[in-house]
C-alpha cells in the first residue's frame, strides 16, 4: 500500500480571529511539493487535548500504515500539551511518520528539527499555562466585585440583567414560590430542637417531598441550602460571623448595610467549602436576601455542629458505599439497634427512611447475614473465574510477547548482517549510506517493538498480581483479614450491589 501525506487543520470556534481551516490547508499544501495528500480537519475543537474526531481518524490511519508524513500549519494545531505531543511523537516514531510544521519550519526527519520542535513544545505549554492563570485571576477579580459568575441558579431565585461599574452582568431576583419554600425550611430548622430529618418529614407531610424543579428533598440538599449566605441580608452580624470563622471579608463593615446580600466563593487555601469557612471569600452581592439574619445565623450555627454528613469513611461494614436500593437508587447504610445481647447492625434504605422517595419498602436486612451472603457469592464468582482463567488470558499475552520477541530477533539478525557488509573493504559510499539508513530504520522498529513487549509484560504481571486463584485462597482466610484488606477485596471485585425486595444483584468488575 502506498503511503500518503496527511494535512491536519484545526480551528476553535472561540477564536474567530484565528486562521481559517481553508488557509491552513493551503499553506500546508506547499509543503507536499505536489504529492498526493489526505486532509483531516476539526472545526470547533480546542487544542487542550487530542480528543477530536478527525485527529483520531488520522491516528487510526497512521497505525494502519496509510500515512508517511503529517503536515500542520502550526504546532498548536495538534496540541498545546507537552505530554500529548510527546506521546504523539512516540507514535510517529513507532510507525515511521515524519512531522512538519509549515510556518515554524520544523521537520522531524532531521536532528535539528527534532531539537527545535521539543523547545517549541515547552514554550507552547508555558503560553497555555499563562493564559489559564490570567483567566483564574480575572475570575477572582470579577468575583470580588460582586459580578454574577455563571453556574446553576440557586433554588429560590431567577436572574435579571444589571450594570456594575459600567460592566453588563446579572443579579439574582427572588422567585416567589421557590423562596416561600426556602423561608419555610429555615423557619422549621431554626427551632432549637429541630433536626434535618424533622424538616424533611414535615415537608413530606405537607406534600412537598419534591421541590418545584422536580428534585427530591433530602437532608444533604437541605443542609447545603441553609449554609449558603445568598439567602440572607448582609448586616453586621453576618460580617462578624464570617470574620470569626476565618473568612476573607472583601468589603468593609459599612457595606454590610442590611439591604443587599453576599456571595461565598472559594479562596486559594480552603478545605471542604460546605463546612470549613476558613479562607473562604465573602463579597457583597447586588441582590436582596429574604431570610432574616438572626434566622439564618441560628440555622448556620446549628449546622456547624452537625457533622453527620462528614462521616465519609466506611467503618461499619466492609460493604459500605457499595449497596444501593434497586428501586430508588439511594444508598443502603448501616444502623445500630440496642438489644439485650448488645448492639445489632442492620442495613436501611435511605431512600425510604430519610428521603421518602422509595415506593418499595425493603425487609429488615441484618448486616451479618447479608455480608455472609455476599461472601458466598464472591466465592462462587471466583470459582467460576478461576476455571475461565485456566483457558488462559495470560497465555495469550505470553504468545503475543513471544511473537514480538521473534520479530526483534529477526531484526537483530538483519542488523548483524548489514554490519558485516559495511565492514567489507571494497564497499562504496552510496551502499554505506543505504546500509546506515536501513540500520537506523530497523533500530527504530526494534525500539517500537520493545516498548510494545514491555507493555504486554506489565499487563501480564498486573493480571498475575490479581490472579483469581490467589483471590480464591484469600477468601478461604477471610475471617483473618483486616477490615482494610476486606475493603480492598470488595473494591477490586464489586462495582455495585443492588437490593430488591425479592433478590440481590451484584454488578461485578471482573
Amino acid at each position: 500500500m502506498d503511503k500518503k501525506i496527511a494535512i491536519y487543520a484545526r480551528k476553535s470556534v472561540f477564536r474567530e480571529d484565528s486562521i481559517s481551516i481553508e488557509s491552513q490547508i493551503e499553506m500546508c499544501g506547499y509543503e507536499t511539493k505536489g504529492q498526493d495528500f489526505i486532509v483531516y480537519q476539526d472545526n470547533g475543537y480546542s487544542g487542550k487535548n487530542t480528543d477530536r474526531p478527525d485527529f483520531q481518524r488520522m491516528l487510526s490511519d497512521i497505525k494502519t500504515g496509510k500515512i508517511s508524513k503529517v503536515i500542520v500549519y502550526k504546532l498548536d494545531r495538534v496540541s498545546r500539551s507537552v505530554l500529548d505531543f510527546s506521546e504523539l511523537m512516540d507514535v510517529f516514531q513507532k510507525y515511521d511518520v515524519d512531522f512538519v510544521s509549515a510556518t515554524e519550519h520544523f521537520d522531524t526527519s532531521n536532528p535539528m528539527g527534532r531539537a527545535m520542535l521539543n523547545i517549541c513544545i515547552v514554550f507552547a505549554q508555558l503560553e497555555r499555562e499563562t493564559i489559564q492563570q490570567r483567566v483564574i485571576d480575572a475570575y477572582a477579580s470579577r468575583s470580588k466585585k460582586g459580578f454574577y459568575m455563571g453556574g446553576k441558579i440557586p433554588y429560590g431565585f431567577n436572574k435579571a440583567p444589571i450594570v456594575i461599574d459600567g460592566v453588563k452582568t446579572s443579579m439574582y431576583v427572588q422567585e416567589p414560590d421557590e423562596s416561600a419554600d426556602i423561608s419555610l425550611i429555615y423557619e422549621l430548622y431554626s427551632k432549637p430542637s429541630a433536626t434535618l430529618g424533622d424538616v424533611l418529614r414535615e415537608l413530606t407531610a405537607r406534600g412537598l417531598n419534591t421541590n418545584r424543579r422536580g428534585q427530591h428533598w433530602n437532608t444533604a440538599r437541605l443542609s447545603e441550602m441553609m449554609r449558603n449566605p445568598i439567602y440572607t441580608t448582609n448586616d453586621i452580624s453576618i460580617y462578624e460571623f464570617f470574620k470569626a470563622q476565618g473568612s476573607n471579608m472583601i468589603n468593609s463593615t459599612e457595606e454590610f448595610n442590611g439591604v443587599t446580600s453576599q456571595y461565598l466563593f472559594s479562596g486559594t487555601k480552603t478545605n471542604r467549602k460546605t463546612w470549613d469557612l476558613n479562607g473562604q471569600n465573602v463579597v457583597v452581592a447586588p441582590h436582596r436576601g429574604f431570610i432574616p439574619p438572626d434566622v439564618w445565623l441560628a440555622c448556620r450555627r446549628k449546622l456547624l455542629g452537625n457533622h453527620q454528613v462528614k462521616t465519609c469513611k466506611a467503618k461499619n461494614s466492609f460493604l459500605s458505599g457499595k449497596i444501593k436500593c434497586g428501586n430508588c437508587g439511594y444508598a443502603i447504610v448501616v444502623r445500630f439497634s440496642q438489644r439485650s445481647k448488645g448492639h445489632v447492625r442492620y442495613f436501611i434504605d435511605t431512600g425510604w427512611t430519610e428521603n421518602h422517595c422509595c415506593t418499595h419498602k425493603l425487609p429488615t436486612i441484618h448486616a451479618d447475614d447479608f455480608e455472609a451472603v455476599i461472601i458466598d457469592k464472591i466465592r462462587a464468582k471466583l470459582s467460576e473465574l478461576t476455571i475461565q482463567a485456566d483457558t488462559n488470558t495470560k497465555d495469550e499475552l505470553l504468545e503475543k510477547i513471544s511473537n514480538i520477541e521473534e520479530k526483534i530477533s529477526r531484526i537483530d539478525s538483519e542488523i548483524e548482517g548489514l554490519v558485516d557488509k559495511i565492514m567489507l573493504p571494497d564497499i562504496d559510499k552510496t551502499t554505506v549510506k543505504y546500509i546506515n539508513d536501513r540500520i537506523a530504520k530497523l533500530d527504530g522498529q526494534k525500539i517500537g517493538l520493545s516498548r510494545e513487549a514491555d507493555k504486554l509484560r506489565a499487563e501480564r504481571q498486573k493480571r498475575s498480581e490479581t490472579d483469581f486463584k490467589v483471590l480464591h485462597n484469600i477468601m478461604d482466610k477471610w475471617d483473618e483479614l483486616s477490615f482494610e484488606d476486606k475493603r480492598s477485596v470488595i473494591e477490586l471485585l464489586i462495582e455495585k450491589i443492588l437490593v430488591f425486595p425479592d433478590r440481590i444483584e451484584i454488578q461485578w468488575k471482573v
